[in-house]
C-alpha cells in the first residue's frame, strides 16, 4: 500500500512570515493537494529566546488569507498532535537518550569559554575549530570517561549538552527531488548539538522526531537547509527509521543585484516582502494585492509549468504542480511583474466583486456614498477599471464623477484653452440644454453635429470640454461621463471652467 502523502510547513514564530516562507508553504500545499494528501502546520518554537508574541497568529492568518489552510495544526485535534514543539518537549529528551544508549550520541560537558579558547587557538594557526571525530576524544565529553563518572557528573547537576556522534570515513549518499544525487564525506561534518543544557532540543533533533512521529512523507523546505540534509539523513539512520523524501527549494533573489530577497530590498524599492503588514512594514494584503495575485506569482517563483500559461487558479496550480519542474537556481523577484498580475486579476473580477472595496475607498476620500445609487457606482467602476492595477487607483481614475474640478491641468489648459474657447463652450452649453434624451449616444450625436455645422475641428471642442468636465485630459469616453454626471452638473462645470479659465 502506497504511503499517504503528508507534508508540513514548520516556521519558527520569531517575527513576520517572509514572502519566501509563504512560498515554501504554498509549494507544500500544492504538492500535498495534488497527491490527495495532508498539509500540516507545525510551530517550531523551541528557541524561546527568539519567540515573538503574535507571530504564530500572523503565520496562521497569512495562510488563511492566501487560501491555503492547513489540514492539521495548532488548534486541530489529531492523533499526531500537539503541533507546537514547546508542547512536545518530553518526547525529545526521551529520543535523545535513545541515541546515547545506541552509541549515536554522547554527553558533552565543555563550557562555552573552553570552546572559545579552542577556537582562538585554531584561528591563531590559520585553522578552523570543528567539534568532530578529529578532536572529540580529547575534549570534555562522555567518550573519554566511564559511565560511572558521567552518571556522577550529571547527578551533581553539572551542565551538559548532547551531541550527535558523526561516523568516520563514510560517504553519505543523499537524494534530493530537485537537485538529484548528492554525496557528502562524513569527516567534514561536525558533531551537532541535539539537546541543549537548558533542557530544550535543537532544531535538528526536534525536526526529525516530529517528522517521523507525524508520518511526514516529503520534506519540502528552503535551500538554506540543504547543508543540514546529511545530518538529518544520519539521524534517521541512527533511529532506524525510514527517511522521508527531501526537496530543497531555490532561494528568492533580489530584483537587482546579487543575494537573496530581504526586507531592506522592499524598503529601498517600495514593495512588500511580507504577506500582511507587521508593525511598520508593508504587507501585500494592505497594499491592495489580491490573494489570487500573490498565490499566482509565488507559484511561478522557481517553478516552471512547462507552458506559456501565466495565470493560474489555485485548482489549476494543484493540477499542474510538479517538484520535477522546480528550478535549482534562484528565482529573481520582480515587483513590476507582480503588479501586472494584480492588474490581470482586477480585470477578471466582476464589478459587483469590486464594489465593496470601492465604497470603502470612497469613504476614505469623504464621499457620501448614500448620495449615489448602486447602479451609478457600478457604472463608474465599469468605466475606469481597465486602467487600474489596484482598487486604490480607482479613486484617481474616477474622482471627477463625485467632485467637480477645482483646478485644471496646467499643461492641458495652456495647450487647449484659447481666448475663443469660452465662446465655443457657451455654444456647447446651448446644445446640451436642448438634448432631450440625455444619454451618451444622443449627446455625442448632437455635439458632433454642432461641431460640423460650426466649421470647427473635433479637437477645438472635445479637449476643452473634457478639461471643463474632468479637470484634465483623462478618463473614459467623454459622453459616457457626461451622461453619468447628468445635464445640470455638466452645465455647472462648463460655467465654472469658463469663469476660472478667463484669458
Amino acid at each position: 500500500m502506497e504511503k499517504r502523502t503528508r507534508v508540513r510547513f514548520a516556521p519558527s514564530p520569531t517575527g513576520p512570515l517572509h514572502i519566501g516562507g509563504l512560498r515554501t508553504a504554498l509549494f507544500n500545499y500544492l504538492f500535498a493537494k495534488g497527491k490527495g494528501g495532508d498539509f500540516i502546520l507545525r510551530i517550531e518554537d523551541t528557541d524561546q529566546n527568539r519567540y515573538v508574541p503574535g507571530a504564530e497568529e500572523y503565520i496562521v492568518e497569512s495562510l488563511e488569507w492566501l487560501g491555503i489552510p492547513f489540514d492539521e495544526g495548532p488548534g486541530t485535534p489529531s492523533e499526531y498532535g500537539p503541533y507546537r514543539q514547546s508542547e512536545r518537549l518530553a518526547l525529545y529528551a526521551e529520543f535523545a537518550e535513545k541515541l546515547i544508549a545506541s552509541g549515536w550520541a554522547y554527553y558533552a560537558f565543555d563550557r562555552p569559554e573552553s570552546l572559545d579558547k579552542h577556537r582562538a587557538a585554531h584561528e591563531a594557526n590559520g585553522k578552523t575549530f570543528i567539534y568532530n571525530w578529529h578532536n572529540r576524544e580529547k575534549l570534555n565529553n562522555s567518550i573519554r570517561f566511564s559511565s560511572e563518572t558521567v552518571a556522577k557528573r550529571i547527578a551533581a547537576g553539572e551542565p551538559y549538552v548532547i551531541r550527535f556522534k558523526c561516523p568516520v570515513n563514510e560517504t553519505i549518499e543523499l537524494n534530493d527531488l530537485i537537485r538529484g544525487q548528492i554525496r557528502i564525506d562524513s569527516n567534514t561534518l561536525d558533531d551537532k548539538v541535539l539537546f541543549k543544557s537548558d533542557g530544550m532540543p535543537t532544531y535538528h533533533l526536534a525536526n526529525i522526531v516530529d517528522d517521523h512521529l507525524m508520518q511526514i512523507s516529503h520534506v519540502i523546505r528552503g535551500e538554506e537547509w540543504l547543508p543540514s540534509l546529511a545530518l538529518h539523513k544520519l539521524l534517521y539512520q541512527a533511529f532506524g527509521w525510514e527517511a522521508p523524501q527531501f526537496a530543497h527549494l531555490p532561494l528568492i533573489m533580489k530584483p537587482v543585484g546579487k543575494g537573496k530577497l530581504s526586507k531592506r530590498d522592499g524598503e529601498k524599492l517600495g514593495f512588500p516582502v511580507f504577506p500582511l503588514s507587521w508593525k511598520d512594514s508593508l504587507g501585500y494584503r494592505e497594499e491592495g494585492y489580491f490573494p489570487e495575485t500573490v498565490l499566482n506569482f509565488l507559484a511561478l517563483l522557481g517553478w516552471n509549468p512547462g507552458t506559456e500559461q501565466e495565470l493560474f487558479s489555485k485548482e489549476e496550480l494543484i493540477a499542474a504542480f510538479d517538484l520535477q519542474r522546480v528550478n535549482k537556481s534562484g528565482a529573481r523577484f520582480d515587483p513590476e511583474k507582480n503588479n501586472w498580475y494584480n492588474h490581470q486579476y482586477l480585470q477578471k473580477k466582476s464589478v459587483a466583486e469590486l464594489l465593496p472595496a470601492y465604497k470603502k475607498l470612497l469613504h476614505t476620500h469623504r464621499v457620501d456614498t448614500t448620495l449615489f445609487t448602486e447602479a451609478f457606482l457600478a457604472k463608474v467602476v465599469g468605466m475606469v477599471r481597465e486602467r487600474a492595477s489596484f482598487v486604490k487607483e480607482l479613486w484617481q481614475l474616477s474622482h471627477y464623477f463625485f467632485t467637480a474640478p477645482k483646478k485644471y491641468d496646467e499643461k492641458a489648459v495652456k495647450k487647449q484653452w484659447k481666448p475663443e474657447t469660452a465662446d465655443r463652450m457657451e455654444g456647447v452649453k446651448q446644445v446640451l440644454v436642448s438634448v432631450q434624451d440625455f444619454n451618451s449616444a444622443s449627446i455625442e450625436s448632437e455635439i458632433k453635429e454642432h461641431i460640423s455645422s460650426s466649421g470647427l475641428s473635433f479637437g477645438q471642442i472635445m479637449a476643452p470640454l473634457r478639461l471643463a468636465v474632468v479637470g484634465a485630459l483623462q478618463g473614459p469616453h467623454l459622453f459616457d461621463i457626461i451622461e453619468l454626471i447628468g445635464k445640470e452638473q455638466t452645465l455647472q462645470r462648463i460655467d465654472s471652467a469658463i469663469e476660472q479659465l478667463k484669458l
